[in-house]
């Protein structure tokens, strides 16, 4: 490894961000609508506070573990410092589906998981974030919950746990997608964009989008695929919001509503070809195979709005193919931009941030003979800041 052929120092450290500081698993008993008892498994891994108070998604679904929940910190850690703010690293959730459940019964379970939750985190100690399966709702519910069991709710004027900047992951993706084309003398004017995905974060991708003048053509869910050949426009995308803002709405009801829309034809999605893919669903979704298809049908860039949406065989055969590649570590840290600005912040400077960022991780992977690289140039940036300070607190 460079960094630590640079100076051997850093592998003592590795070695100590291998254990996360902290990581608590609990029972989350709930009562469904028909009086019956659940149970399910609740997590929470504060990973780093090495240079600020912790700070992370939660993600609901049936795919959550332990495993998943401490690869999600570990990569957070980096996500989190390569920003260049005072943030620590943590992750939690539960694995449970929350689109197949009522309302009721959502509040329910996050009342009962921020009751055990709320001893461990808190204003200046402990910041929450939305995640998979974790939008305004739920959050609404788990700070309700924080707030009628503790007297203080927040810190410095600015509310725990707040879901006031919902669109800001997915405006985030974009802002970075945007530098990444500048860099090349390109523009998203005119791109048409593959979106995988149809939540939260993958309808802001598009949003944003349709701002920088580019042509979203999809968006896919458990049902299969919507694709527009003209593309999504945003009266098609307030449509699309009203579906699937409505719990476990299915995207196949956006066909009664368009007259143009294709549903699953292709066959895969990825069949489809397009300028640019954003991958904001599933762990791995994107893998060799899907790679040399969408560099095929034409594809420049994948730009993830997912969670390790790109598996590392893909990554390979992104730099033989010389396909474009926005890792999530890098693109994934619009929640931790906006938090560190506070409640004034504006889009542009978001923008402002995101392009300090890039150029930052650019450097750093040029510095480290990894030219064009962003997966290993912002985990080299997030370490190195990480390190180095945690060089200064000795073995702790």
């Amino acid at each position: 490894c460079p960094i630590f052929e640079r100076n051997p120092r850093y592998a003592f450290v590795a070695k100590q961000l291998m254990e996360p500081e902290r990581f608590i698993q609990f029972r989350v008993a709930w009562i469904d609508d028909l009086g019956s008892p659940r149970m399910n498994r609740g997590y929470r891994i504060q990973y780093s506070s090495s240079i600020g108070p912790y700070e992370g998604a939660i993600h609901l679904g049936h795919h959550v573990n332990s495993d998943v929940i401490k690869a999600f910190g570990f990569d957070s850690v980096f996500a989190n410092a390569v920003t260049g703010f005072d943030v620590g690293a943590a992750v939690g959730g539960a694995d449970i589906n929350p689109y197949d459940k009522s309302e009721a019964e959502i509040q329910r379970f996050c009342q009962s998981y921020m009751t055990e939750l709320a001893k461990y985190v808190g204003p200046d100690l402990d910041q929450p974030t939305m995640g998979m399966g974790v939008g305004e709702k739920e959050v609404g519910y788990l700070f309700g919950q924080y707030k009628r069991i503790n007297i203080k709710s927040s810190s410095g004027g600015n509310p725990f746990l707040s879901a006031r900047n919902v669109k800001a992951p997915g405006f985030g993706v974009v802002h970075f997608a945007n530098e990444m084309l500048k860099d090349r003398g390109d523009s998203l004017e005119g791109k048409r964009c593959l979106i995988v995905g149809s939540g939260k974060v993958a309808r802001s991708v598009a949003e944003k989008l349709i701002e920088f003048g580019a042509i979203p053509i999809t968006f896919s869910d458990a049902s299969g695929h919507v694709y527009e050949p003209d593309g999504i426009d945003t009266g098609r995308l307030n449509t699309i919001n009203k579906i699937k803002d409505e719990r476990g709405a299915l995207l196949g009801r956006y066909i009664i509503a368009s007259t143009t829309a294709q549903f699953n034809d292709a066959e895969s999605v990825f069949d489809i070809p397009c300028d640019l893919c954003f991958p904001c669903a599933g762990m791995g979704d994107i893998d060799e195979a899907t790679v040399g298809k969408l560099a095929d049908n034409g594809c420049k860039g994948i730009i993830e709005g997912g969670q390790m949406t790109v598996t590392p065989e893909a990554r390979k055969t992104l730099k033989k193919r010389g396909v474009m590649y926005g890792p999530s570590t890098l693109t994934l840290t619009g929640n931790s931009i906006v938090y560190a600005l506070g409640k004034t912040v504006t889009d542009e400077m978001m923008a402002e941030e995101i392009s300090r960022i890039y150029s930052d991780v650019k450097l750093t992977a040029q510095e480290f003979n990894q030219r064009g690289d962003l997966f290993a140039g912002a985990n080299i940036a997030g370490f190195l800041r990480v390190a180095n300070v945690m060089l200064n607190h000795g073995a702790v």
